[in-house]
């Protein structure tokens, strides 16, 4: 318990010094400018502490939820000083304001990537240069699934020996698409009973095609319900050199490679992220909760727990790196008030302004971020909403990776 705590203890304290590093990217970036920071704060609500250092407020907030660094300007609809004037953010070149609306994202993946990086030269990160092509390791029978722990019996080689497949082969395409790992072969077939699939197959360095006709078995989905599913009763071999510790210097690209294909995932989740909370409202009222679905603060360090008490500490501060690639390309979405959507307003401005130089007319001025109100308060409230029902979630109904 004494390390579960300790876990809990240590990932909310890394999310919190994640918020902090995201504001201090905008601080540092602004005041490189020349832009005046009025305040920098962590959390939201009632002022727990605050300092005020020169012209700037250092404080912390009563609800962990966030941060903000208030920079003079950064609307024309911002009251300045006279004194403030020069250093308004509204007055300074629209790239010096992308790079400071930019600099909370820049620090997440810098942080992110520093991570990843002490992980691989010290325990070892997934190999981003492994072979993940899906080689069967066994050939099995297939069955209907009775619940989620046990499987009906069955007997013989399944469809995918009956049709010559083979332990060591090489599956290189189904149908013709070219496969990247075994859950993309799993995941299609399980979409594909009853249909033939056709598999391109390297064994002994020659290439072959194998039609394998698809059982359809029973499965059950996430809410316990049977479905029919395909399954053609093949088991992958594991990855040779799946996780590797490298060097100091050969760690940079690896971990370089490793960071893209961590940020390619968490474009994709974010993606699926509007789809997912539907189940995480379920999960409140009893159905099985998501492994792979969003996490707030609570659910997250509660995950943090879980791994340093079984030890885990290089799958701890990989999950951290991962938060800050979520935090930072999230704030990437275009609209307010993310940081995504003040760049958006700026390139507007950028844009509409080169189709004015065109037709022989001044420039705009900023924005008026006022009929922007609308779409800000939406957006706020949906967040705000969201992340109520993910905390809810985590309480009554928390991920558990370990059972």
């Amino acid at each position: 318990m004494g390390a579960y705590l300790l876990g809990v203890a240590l990932f909310a304290l890394g999310i919190a010094v994640t918020i902090a590093l995201h504001e201090a990217g905008h601080m540092f970036t602004a005041r490189a400018f020349g832009m005046r920071v009025r305040r920098y704060f962590i959390g939201f609500g009632p002022t727990i502490w605050s300092k005020r250092k020169g012209h700037t407020q250092y404080g912390v907030a009563a609800v962990p939820v966030g941060g903000f660094c208030d920079i003079a300007g950064m609307t024309a609809q911002d009251p300045v000083t006279a004194e403030e004037a020069p250093h308004a953010m509204v007055n300074k070149p629209w790239w010096q304001r992308v790079i400071v609306l930019s600099g909370g994202v820049i620090m997440n993946l810098i942080v992110g990537f520093i991570i990843l990086y002490g992980v691989a030269v010290t325990s070892g990160i997934p190999n981003p240069y492994a072979d993940h092509t899906p080689t069967v390791g066994e050939v099995t029978c297939v069955a209907d699934q009775l619940d989620t722990e046990t499987m009906a019996d069955c007997s013989g080689t399944g469809p995918a020996g009956e049709a010559g497949v083979r332990v060591g082969d090489r599956i290189l395409a189904l149908n013709g698409e070219e496969l990247e790992d075994f859950y993309e072969l799993r995941d299609t077939v399980l979409t594909m009973p009853g249909e033939d699939a056709v598999l391109t197959v390297e064994r002994d360095g020659q290439v072959r095609e194998i039609t394998v006709e698809v059982a359809s078995v029973t499965r059950l989905n996430p809410q316990g319900f049977e479905v029919r599913a395909g399954a053609i009763g093949v088991a992958n071999a594991p990855v040779e050199n799946a996780v590797r510790q490298f060097g100091p210097v050969e760690a940079v690209g690896a971990t370089g490679a490793f960071t893209w294909q961590l940020l390619e995932g968490t474009v994709e989740a974010i993606i699926q992220f509007p789809a997912k909370i539907p189940g995480v409202v379920a999960s409140i009222f009893g159905a099985e909760r998501d492994i792979e679905g969003p996490m707030s603060v609570v659910g997250a360090s509660r995950v943090g727990g879980e791994l340093v008490e079984r030890s885990l500490w290089d799958v701890f501060w990989m999950m951290l790196a991962s938060l800050n690639f979520f935090l930072a390309l999230f704030n990437l979405i275009p609209l307010p008030p993310l940081d995504g959507g003040h760049i958006a307003v700026v390139l507007y401005e950028k844009i509409r302004d080169l189709f004015r130089r065109m037709r022989g007319k001044p420039a705009g001025g900023p924005a008026n971020y006022e009929k922007l109100m609308p779409v800000t308060y939406v957006m706020a409230a949906a967040l705000l909403s969201v992340g109520a029902i993910v905390i809810v979630a985590d309480i009554v109904n928390p991920v558990r990776l370990f059972g």
